[in-house]
């Protein structure tokens, strides 16, 4: 769990992957949701509207393997 400038923690939701693309979803203590694309190998803001990519059948949850042995 991580601390925004706010104070509130977020708690990480998930990394996914869709055609090349790796991106998490993190929310914090108010159910807000944060967005951050893996881009050469670093975590850069996202646009919040890939949240629902999540539910597109071409979407892999990475598991914590996978997590692991991202360019991070």
């Amino acid at each position: 769990m991580s601390t925004t400038s706010t104070g509130a923690s977020r708690r990480p939701a998930g990394v996914y992957r869709l055609r090349g693309t790796v991106w998490r979803v993190t929310e914090n203590d108010e159910g807000g949701l944060k967005v951050e694309v893996l881009t050469d190998g670093l975590w850069v803001p996202g646009p919040i509207g890939m949240v629902g990519l999540r539910l597109d059948r071409s979407t892999t949850r990475l598991t914590q393997k996978a997590i692991d042995s991202l360019p991070v």
